[in-house]
């Protein structure tokens, strides 16, 4: 098995966990290879709810840059709820982008 195959693994049973619904696979992947080799590294492959600095990279780098939104009362609304539906102390990058990409309805982003 591959290592992205283990971190799929992982993100898979996360998004089980985590949210109600059928699981993307095909999302998920796409959320994960955009990342780049980011998820095989410790820190930058999770996301702290706790650090409003981590989150405001969240808002820029990905909301703004990769998804191309604009509307700031929307992309803090989507932050909030992600960290409330992913209850995992440590949130895993790929998962918690794939959940922000589900709730925005940004799927068309990834295909």
């Amino acid at each position: 098995m591959s290592k992205f195959d283990e971190k799929m693994e992982v993100y898979r049973k996360a998004v089980s966990s985590n949210k109600k619904g059928a699981l993307n696979d095909d999302l998920l992947a796409a959320v994960a290879k955009g990342l780049g080799p980011s998820i095989y590294l410790k820190d930058a492959s999770l996301v702290s709810c706790t650090d409003q600095s981590e989150l405001d990279r969240v808002k820029t780098n990905f909301l703004k840059k990769k998804l191309g939104m604009t509307d700031e009362a929307k992309m803090d609304a989507a932050i909030k709820a992600a960290c409330e539906q992913y209850d995992e102390k440590m949130k895993h990058r790929a998962v918690f982008y794939y959940m922000l990409v589900q709730q925005l309805g940004m799927e068309k982003k990834y295909k």
